[in-house]
């Protein structure tokens, strides 16, 4: 495995990663344990980057060579989980604060 597969699996491993801190995240926010949560969604947000930063490689890649013949589902399922991984970050984010809330009360 070379080149655009094995950037689109760096994309693949670290917000896949991410996505699970996130999930992660919701349950301590649960739990109670605000602090802990926090910490996954940083931890989360480290992993993302990483992955943006490879999916930064595949637009540059892009750029410098033209774009290629055929899109691989490899890629796009990279990109599918990018997506994805930011989408849960969102609801996470919105969870712990309804749990703070409740907490409180």
């Amino acid at each position: 495995m070379e080149g655009l597969e094995l950037t689109a699996f760096e994309i693949i491993s670290a917000v896949g990663t991410a996505r699970s801190s996130y999930i992660e995240a919701i349950q301590k926010a649960k739990a109670g344990d605000f602090d802990g949560a926090k910490a996954l969604i940083t931890e989360g947000d480290d992993m993302f980057v990483q992955g943006h930063h490879a999916h930064a490689k595949l637009l540059q890649h892009e750029a410098e060579h033209g774009q290629g013949s055929a899109v691989s589902l490899i890629i796009l399922h990279a990109e599918d989980q990018l997506m994805s991984a930011e989408g849960f970050k969102t609801i996470a984010l919105e969870f712990i604060d309804l749990y703070e809330k409740l907490a409180k009360k």
